[in-house]
């Protein structure tokens, strides 16, 4: 595939194209975040879009903030926070990051759970186990809430004193 000649630095408006090869994001995503209130752009007399060269860098901040989990909505309301002809900067990427902190902790911490505990479990091969973190015999776990219950919200060890001895009669693990 030809690469489109890069625009001058001068150039105040980008094409849908020069903006989607510049930011390294697909055109329909573009589109997404346009319809989407995270980037706007300007139409000509021909219906052709046209973004200031500032939606490079807010490309850029929706792509970082995706990157470590954040949830375009959140996205959004964030960037709703910041005037629509300035660039989001290093304080606005600090305040906002900061008040992401505890989220992303939590999932972190929940990242760290899944890597410790589901290769134990998955370890044993069948899943029956008193000791596996899936297990669920007669799906106990179901009057708690939907989901893998263990895995969302017990420690390990949390998890090994609750479930007692390793053992199973076959027919009701699992």
């Amino acid at each position: 595939m030809a690469r489109m000649e890069h625009p001058r630095w001068d150039v105040c408006e980008l094409t849908v194209g020069q903006v989607a090869e510049r930011s390294g994001v697909a055109v329909s995503a573009l589109r997404f975040y346009e319809t989407q209130g995270l980037i706007r752009s300007r139409r000509t007399a021909g219906n052709q879009r046209r973004y200031t060269r500032d939606v490079l860098r807010r490309v850029a901040f929706i792509r970082v903030s995706q990157r470590v989990g954040i949830p375009l909505k959140q996205i959004r309301d964030a960037m709703a926070r910041l005037p629509d002809e300035r660039t989001p900067t290093r304080k606005d990427w600090a305040a906002l990051s900061a008040s992401w902190q505890s989220e992303l902790t939590a999932r972190i911490e929940q990242l760290q759970r899944l890597r410790d505990d589901l290769t134990d479990c998955i370890g044993c091969g069948c899943l029956s186990l008193s000791r596996c973190r899936l297990s669920n015999p007669f799906d106990e776990l179901g009057e708690q809430g939907p989901g893998p219950r263990r895995l969302l919200t017990e420690t390990a060890a949390q998890a090994a004193s609750a479930a007692g001895p390793d053992a199973c009669d076959g027919d009701h693990c699992g």
